[in-house]
């Protein structure tokens, strides 16, 4: 009973932080600090010259991680496209309250706007492959989710409080961090000034 208790004063402790770095990030917003840099690589020889890092600025490190149905997909893959960089897990409840939001957002936006939310999973932190594959039918998720097996990418990216998600531009440079849920509101908000 105990371990259970500590188990869910865990999660509450977890789902507040989660709601206060939302609230700050829409407080940002309405004081009108900007969200994305002013300045913007201007052709993709530029990005690729730009530094591989996890700032703003910075182009996303690049990596290739297996789909459920086992193919290999790499970052890079999405360059061309705007990307919403979503790091979860099957057990995190406000994981569990934003991915209805990418569906929709998703369906509504994903081909007008040429966005792709790449969402992936800390399989290494979750409850095995069967587990994700119910929750990725259940949530009726359409966009690349891939398995983040050995932990090494969510540590690399810094998904160590999630939902933790990076907004990319088209040529791959990091625009946003954000920590915690996501509605389809600010996915817009954070995308509409991006090419």
């Amino acid at each position: 009973m105990n371990q259970r208790l500590f188990s869910m004063i865990v999660m509450v402790l977890l789902l507040i932080i989660a709601i206060i770095l939302v609230l700050n990030t829409y407080k940002d917003r309405a004081n009108g600090e900007p969200s994305a840099p002013t300045e913007q690589a201007s052709s993709s020889s530029e990005a690729q010259s730009q530094s591989s890092g996890l700032g703003k600025g910075d182009v996303a490190p690049d990596f290739t991680l297996k789909t459920l149905d086992g193919k290999e997909k790499s970052l890079s893959d999405f360059r061309g496209k705007k990307v919403i960089l979503n790091f979860w897990a099957t057990w995190c409840p406000p994981c569990k309250a934003e991915i209805p939001h990418m569906v929709k957002f998703y369906g509504e936006n994903a081909k007008s706007s040429n966005v792709e939310i790449v969402a992936v999973n800390l399989t290494a932190q979750d409850k095995g492959e069967e587990t994700i594959r119910k929750f990725v039918k259940e949530y009726k998720m359409p966009f690349p989710v891939l398995l983040d097996s050995a932990g090494d990418i969510g540590s690399k990216y810094g998904a160590f409080a999630i939902p933790t998600s990076y907004i990319l531009d088209s040529k791959g440079v990091i625009r946003e961090k954000i920590v915690g849920p996501m509605n389809e509101e600010m996915m817009s908000d954070l995308l509409k000034n991006i090419e």
